[in-house]
């Protein structure tokens, strides 16, 4: 049985309303929200969200001096049960989460957060 189900990706930008309208015509879809520092796109197959990040540094592909940038949202029902099962699992809690998620790293230390909205 899974903790939680694939709930966001999320990519870190420097405009997230033009990089949401890029995605927007490349998949199709409808923009949801948007308060400047996060949009978010609704398609049939899923959401994607873009979010601002100040001096952000393009990934540069495939070299890894600036790597790529993703992180998944996984939406779980309760935050406080389904800490323990990712824990279990390997992940480590990071500081630093806005109210309503909570961010962890995979055991290769790659970044996500749980959600419950």
């Amino acid at each position: 049985m899974a903790i939680g189900e694939l709930h966001d990706v999320v990519f870190d930008c420097p405009d997230p309303d033009a990089l949401a309208e890029f995605y927007r015509q490349l998949v199709g879809g409808e923009i949801l929200d948007s308060d400047g520092h996060w949009t978010t796109l609704a398609t049939p197959r899923g959401r994607v969200s873009f979010q601002r990040v100040d001096d952000y540094s393009p990934p540069k592909w495939p070299g890894q001096e600036h790597p790529q940038q993703i992180h998944l949202d996984v939406k779980v029902a309760n935050l406080d049960e389904s800490e323990p099962l990712v824990l279990e699992l390997g992940a480590t809690r990071l500081d630093g989460a806005p109210n309503g998620f909570r961010v962890y790293a995979d055991p290769a230390g790659h970044p996500f957060c749980l959600v419950t909205s």
